[in-house]
């Protein structure tokens, strides 16, 4: 056990940057985290880390090292885990995270129910619109919207979600209704700021066609977009989980309604491990039944895959 302790004393001192902070994770002393990774440095006989004012740096053996301490320690505590689980509720913490709009508009009701179901499990939802690595950020899981996915990571496909033009009634009311893709070039075409400029790429009975649309409005951010849309400032590409209710309420309606734009997929990400914690495999089960449920789903393309 003393071996263990040391090993996770100099592992978590590596990811949190500093003795201090592998103290707090720990809940111990510095001095006692200190005197941890020293011992095990005298039994390697090597130097694992250099301690300076500005922080903690790895050494050339002790980059070598990390990797597999780390693995010892998931490895242990994954036979732990698999010792308890017969007798145990799912426990502990989970982190995850998403994109903000889909956090916002579905992820974050999802962990209510979640924690609702499992009150032994701490949930932490992190919502980021930059790609997270689970590994590099201690995050369990991740929520995936489109994107390139990472060959070393698990990705469970949930669904796949057309993208659909809309506007307002009030819009269309003033503006008129376009009948075919190029008549959008008349109208105000409201896009997310950090796409490509050169139109909007639609599929439909003709086939592939790209208009080259006017945006006089550019957002960086999913659901203001959206709110201009409602509010009639023009028509956008929407997916169908972000605005399913709008279009059963009749606030928004569709725009060239046999064409769609290129569909959104989305998976969770999660690190490869032999056995990973029931409260992770609960959380995963929970997701991929509950995300594959939301509005406007393409049921003949959403099978779930690994």
């Amino acid at each position: 056990m003393d071996t263990l302790r040391a090993l996770s004393a100099f592992v978590h001192s590596v990811e949190s940057g500093s003795l201090s902070g592998a103290a707090r994770a720990l809940d111990t002393t510095q001095p006692t985290v200190s005197k941890l990774v020293a011992g095990l440095e005298r039994s390697l006989g090597v130097r694992l880390l250099r301690r300076a004012a500005t922080g903690l740096s790895l050494t050339e053996e002790g980059q070598r090292f990390h990797e597999r301490a780390r693995r010892v320690l998931e490895d242990y505590g994954d036979a732990v885990a698999d010792a308890r689980e017969q007798v145990q509720q799912p426990q502990g913490l989970l982190r995850v995270s998403a994109p903000v709009t889909m956090g916002q508009r579905h992820l974050n009701a999802m962990a209510v129910e979640f924690l609702r179901l499992y009150p032994d499990i701490e949930l932490e939802l992190v919502l980021d619109d930059r790609f997270v690595d689970p590994r590099e950020e201690r995050i369990d899981v991740s929520l995936r919207v489109g994107g390139t996915l990472p060959p070393d990571l698990v990705a469970k496909h949930l669904g796949t979600w057309p993208r659909v033009l809309v506007a307002s009634p009030d819009y269309l009311a003033s503006r008129g209704k376009p009948r075919k893709p190029q008549d959008l070039v008349a109208h105000d075409y409201i896009r997310y700021a950090a796409g490509d400029d050169d139109g909007v790429l639609l599929q439909g009975p003709e086939g592939t066609v790209t208009v080259p649309v006017r945006s006089r409005y550019r957002v960086n951010n999913a659901v203001a977009m959206r709110d201009a849309v409602l509010g009639g400032a023009g028509i956008s590409l929407q997916p169908t989980w972000m605005v399913a209710d709008h279009l059963a309420d009749g606030r928004l309606v569709r725009v060239l309604a046999r064409h769609t734009g290129p569909a959104q997929e989305v998976h969770l990400l999660y690190a490869p491990r032999r056995h990973q914690p029931l409260r992770v495999r609960v959380l995963v089960d929970f997701l991929a039944e509950r995300v594959a449920q939301l509005p406007g789903a393409n049921r003949q393309l959403s099978g779930r895959r690994k």
